[in-house]
């Protein structure tokens, strides 16, 4: 994001990104464990987008309801008023607007929005702008997406969701304009990171939620990891035990 590292200076503490908010203390994508990463310290917030039957962007990993919420129905079949029916005490599904405007609350904080298909993109930009949030904000997820993304968002801040050891092509690359590259933690080695800043990227990473994975992937030279465990990261990071 904007506040990171440039690639070529690995010395510099790498961003403390929350997945899905603070989901060990709170449920995920929900703005109660939104906010309870960003009080934990979080530089960013990732969450995940799906698009209602009135085709507004709101929090929610997967494509139906059932895991979280106990309701069977695919969340594009359900709509925003539907939702809300759902609320659990102060749980809530909530809109991607609502999720925009709490981490917008906070100096400098931004979120890091996971698209994992083209579908939802128009939709989600649409939101972006109308708040006037497209410095707050950025994506990842895999190269489709992405490039539909970049299609609408010329200046977007883009981390490629990528799951195999080689470099992407330059031709994608030259056509995407992404940060970074964003790869499952297993896969980040040193010459991994270095071969992503001879490209020109800056390499994020998911999803570590142990000190020593923490603290390895540190050692490699990452510009972002992202956890379940944002305090936890916060400490590493931070040299506190």
């Amino acid at each position: 994001m904007n506040t990171a590292a440039k690639p070529s200076n690995t010395a510099a503490k790498p961003l403390a990104v929350a997945h899905r908010g603070d989901p060990y203390r709170h449920r995920e994508n929900t703005l109660p464990s939104v906010e309870s990463a960003l009080a934990a310290g979080a530089d960013a917030v990732e969450v995940d987008v799906q698009l209602t039957r009135d085709r507004v962007p709101v929090l929610l990993h997967d494509r139906t309801l059932e895991r979280l919420w106990g309701d069977s129905r695919s969340i594009d079949r359900v709509t925003t008023e539907q939702l809300a029916e759902l609320r659990q005490g102060p749980l809530a599904v909530p809109t991607l607007a609502e999720a925009i405007e709490a981490v917008a609350a906070v100096d400098s904080r931004r979120l890091l929005i996971d698209l994992d298909d083209p579908v939802p993109v128009a939709a989600t930009w649409s939101v972006v702008t109308e708040l006037g949030a497209e410095r707050s904000v950025a994506f990842c997820g895999p190269v489709t997406a992405m490039l539909a993304v970049r299609e609408l968002a010329p200046a977007a801040e883009i981390a490629l969701t990528w799951k195999q050891p080689r470099m992407p092509v330059r031709a994608l690359l030259d056509d995407l304009r992404p940060r970074y590259l964003n790869p499952p933690f297993g896969l980040v080695t040193p010459e991994f990171t270095a071969a992503a800043a001879a490209q020109g990227l800056a390499v994020s990473t998911w999803t570590a939620d142990l000190r020593r994975t923490m603290r390895r992937l540190r050692d490699t030279g990452v510009s972002s990891i992202t956890s379940n465990r944002i305090s936890v990261l916060r400490s590493v990071l931070d040299g506190r035990r």
